[in-house]
């Protein structure tokens, strides 16, 4: 199973990170279909996915996402921009 970690860009122009299996489906929930989007993205949608990255398991996908949780908003601007 892959697993993907993603950044999302609010409406209010901030930025949330999260770890999914299913790209469309994860976002759709942020977005409003079904109850399960995260409590920090549902006062702010709609939200669209700026970055996304691939991995093969699990462990790899969560240490991906702690580090760029660690970063400043500067930090992951500029991260974001290097992989477009």
């Amino acid at each position: 199973m892959n697993y993907f970690v993603y950044i999302l860009r609010c409406a209010d122009d901030t930025l949330y990170t999260g770890i999914t299996t299913d790209i469309d489906r994860r976002v759709g929930e942020h977005n409003g279909t079904g109850s399960l989007g995260a409590k920090y993205t549902r006062v702010r949608r709609p939200v669209v996915v700026v970055y996304t990255a691939q991995f093969s398991n699990r462990s790899e996908a969560s240490r991906e996402e702690a580090r760029i949780k660690k970063m400043t908003r500067e930090g992951k601007e500029a991260f974001i921009s290097d992989s477009e």
